[in-house]
């Protein structure tokens, strides 16, 4: 019979690092709000819910690397805004950011929710953090809670 794992957010105790870019903040407060109900209503407390402001959404890797690193989290929340502008200065951040992520996700092992918006208007950026297109920081959460109960069933081969 073939198994089937499901990364399904579970209850129970574990402890989660939040970097949330200040840039944009209009966004990211609310993208931060959705992440912070997720986590609540899948078990996390309070007490275990780590939240570090970076200035931006290019400081966010280093920001989850040290999280963690030395604050030996469960899981990884990255939550940032990055609105397009009139200089090519967008592509860099969105591919510096994305590439940090996926570095830090890969080399710590710590399942990390991506929840850094990339987006051509400030408008499109508010309708994803808790507007007509849902809130991308509860969803960022609750893919980090859904790989870090994957990560549990599979065991030492997937498990920190």
């Amino acid at each position: 019979m073939v198994k089937v794992l499901h990364g399904v957010p579970s209850m129970g105790r574990r402890r989660v690092g939040v970097a949330v870019a200040r840039f944009n903040e209009v966004v990211t407060e609310r993208l931060l709000d959705g992440a912070l109900a997720t986590l609540r209503q899948h078990g996390v407390r309070d007490d275990d819910i780590q939240v570090v402001w970076v200035p931006g959404a290019f400081e966010l890797p280093q920001a989850c690397q040290w999280l963690a690193r030395d604050c030996h989290v469960d899981a990884l929340v990255m939550l940032g805004a990055v609105v397009k502008g009139g200089t090519d200065h967008y592509h860099y951040v969105c591919d510096g950011v994305t590439q940090g992520a996926m570095r830090v996700a890969l080399d710590t092992g710590v399942p990390l929710g991506f929840g850094v918006l990339t987006c051509a208007e400030m408008e499109q950026a508010l309708a994803r953090a808790g507007g007509e297109h849902g809130n991308k920081g509860a969803d960022a959460a609750l893919a980090a809670l859904g790989m870090h109960s994957l990560a549990q069933q599979l065991g030492p081969l997937g498990g920190r």
